[in-house]
């Protein structure tokens, strides 16, 4: 494993019965990054996660966390972990939790300091079990970071969450990258990847589909968005040929479409007035979509 690799699966199957999960699956997270894992249901990325982690062993293939098996203890201290099922016993505090979790590591933060930090002052001496879906997620994310790991993985850590803690949360990711902690995203809030990414990796029936920046993964898809005012009946617009998809923002209609170049033409044909027109290409959201559908029909053609 290079220095700049911090995990890896390669060439790596898993079954389960008669069901394949990962084949032939290759995964490097590198130094310094957040990569986000996305795929449908059913893709495998629950499965790639919990090899890295050391939960499973792979029926074939190599699995590598800092240069070791995933089993090692050495290894496990320099991670953290905030998967989406988590049971913590409901009668202990956060502060009680996150000073149990923080002795395990070697040079763990200060306990205070986590608090402060996601600000669970107010939550830090209440039971566990008597806090909201979203508190405890905060208090998750808290335990997660709280043995100052080298890389973190996160799973789906944002569920629940309302926007003004989405945002909190968004912030001190983007800290902890700063302070040169490597993270493992996987989320169905594509907005969140949009946002965080510098690589993304998507995946389906245990494959993978495509990697890269965000950018790059919107450029290999041929859909793209036009906005515009109009006095047209969107019910009408939505029948045309060119147009895929129709939505309405307020008084703006926003057309996703594979042919931007004929649809343009032919909303000026039917409405010279045509005002306020944007073209851009189409969001992490619908790259997805397309990428994992045109997966789909292979699969069954």
């Amino acid at each position: 494993m290079s220095q700049t690799t911090l995990a890896s699966l390669t060439g790596v199957r898993k079954r389960y019965g008669k069901v394949t999960a990962l084949d032939g699956f290759d995964l490097a997270v590198n130094r310094g990054e957040l990569l986000a894992v996305l795929g449908p249901n059913g893709a495998g990325k629950s499965t790639a996660i919990g090899l890295l982690l050391g939960l499973q062993t792979p029926d074939q293939g190599t699995v590598e966390l800092f240069g070791v098996p995933p089993q090692e203890i050495d290894a496990r201290r320099r991670i953290g972990v905030m998967m989406q099922e988590v049971a913590l016993p409901a009668v202990m505090r956060p502060r009680e939790l996150l000073e149990q979790a923080a002795s395990y590591y070697p040079a763990p933060y200060d306990v205070d300091a986590v608090i402060q930090r996601l600000s669970l002052q107010s939550l830090a001496k209440r039971p566990y079990g008597k806090l909201s879906g979203g508190q405890k997620r905060q208090v998750q994310f808290a335990l997660s970071i709280c043995g100052r790991p080298a890389l973190l993985f996160l799973d789906e850590p944002t569920v629940g969450l309302d926007v003004q803690a989405r945002e909190a949360l968004w912030k001190v990711i983007r800290e902890l990258l700063h302070e040169g902690c490597s993270i493992v995203l996987t989320t169905h809030y594509l907005e969140e990847a949009e946002a965080l990414a510098d690589r993304v990796v998507v995946m389906a029936r245990g494959r993978l589909i495509t990697s890269g920046s965000v950018e790059e993964i919107r450029a290999n898809v041929t859909r793209k968005q036009v906005s515009f005012m109009s006095r047209l009946a969107p019910d009408a617009v939505r029948a045309w040929p060119e147009v895929m998809q129709l939505e309405m923002e307020r008084d703006r209609m926003q057309l996703t479409t594979r042919n931007a170049e004929a649809l343009l033409v032919r909303l000026f044909r039917e409405d010279p007035a045509l005002q306020d027109i944007e073209v851009k290409r189409a969001g992490l959201a619908e790259a997805f979509t397309e990428l994992t559908n045109e997966t789909q029909q292979k699969a069954l053609s």
